[in-house]
């Protein structure tokens, strides 16, 4: 049996589909590789892998081929608490913004709500690691991930992108998804949604397996109210909403 190349977010907010994975016996026909959100696009994008969760923002550069395989993704429908800009002055007096290397969707967001919501444009700054201990002033940094968790009260100023997005556009929305760059056979499709469910039912064993992140940080919250697993309808139509944003926006510049 073929085994499929597939690279996955390493993060916490993947574990349950990696679990289902697990569970699954998924490595008879699966070859996993786990990474931070922006390498996992660079591997998708130079054809490393045939599948990956990976950011949405970057489905449009992989080719007339790619397409979301799965009814899974990780998203959110109001605040997500772990894609967060952290500042020390309220967002309208940020004159720099270190952007996440970790990230392409969350940074691409973030863009879009500088321009239409806030409306307010300081300088973006790639970031580096260890960019967190500098935030300061009116610099301001995006931060996502299991970075976030722990940062509870480090900042009097914190914007949780997802709830922004929220208010913006009355949306939910998609930070990533299963994207194939060619054709997977139905059966193969299947076998994984079905291992991808499996993690999500299978949330009370994984509760027990992790060990907490930081003391004020509710797991099971987080996975049951925060991250929001289901690619329905309406998440649908907010990634169509975000790339038709992002894509406006370059072409603003």
């Amino acid at each position: 049996m073929e085994r499929i190349r597939t690279v996955a977010v390493s993060y916490l907010n993947t574990k349950p589909f990696l679990y289902g994975l697990f569970k699954s016996d998924s490595s008879r026909w699966l070859d996993l590789q786990l990474e931070i959100p922006s390498v996992c696009a660079d591997i998708l994008l130079a054809g490393k892998a045939r599948l990956g969760l990976v950011p949405v923002a970057v489905i449009p550069a992989l080719g007339p081929d790619a397409h979301i395989v799965s009814d899974y993704c990780i998203g959110a429908d109001g605040p997500v608490r772990t894609v967060c800009v952290y500042s020390e002055c309220p967002i309208e007096e940020v004159t720099h913004l270190m952007l996440d290397y970790h990230s392409r969707t969350s940074v691409e967001l973030v863009k879009i709500l500088l321009r239409k919501h806030w409306q307010i444009a300081p300088r973006l700054i790639p970031a580096r690691p260890g960019y967190e201990d500098k935030i300061q002033f009116t610099r301001a940094g995006l931060i996502i991930g299991d970075r976030t968790m722990g940062m509870a009260g480090r900042y009097p100023y914190v914007y949780d992108l997802a709830e922004e997005w929220k208010k913006m556009t009355g949306l939910p929305f998609v930070f990533a998804a299963w994207v194939a760059i060619d054709r997977l056979s139905a059966k193969f499709i299947q076998r994984f949604d079905d291992a991808l469910a499996l993690g999500l039912q299978s949330l009370d064993e994984l509760l027990c397996l992790l060990p907490q992140p930081a003391y004020e940080f509710d797991l099971r919250q987080y996975f049951t109210q925060d991250i929001q697993y289901r690619l329905d309808a309406p998440k649908r139509e907010a990634l169509k909403t975000f790339l038709g944003l992002a894509e406006r926006l370059k072409l603003e510049v």
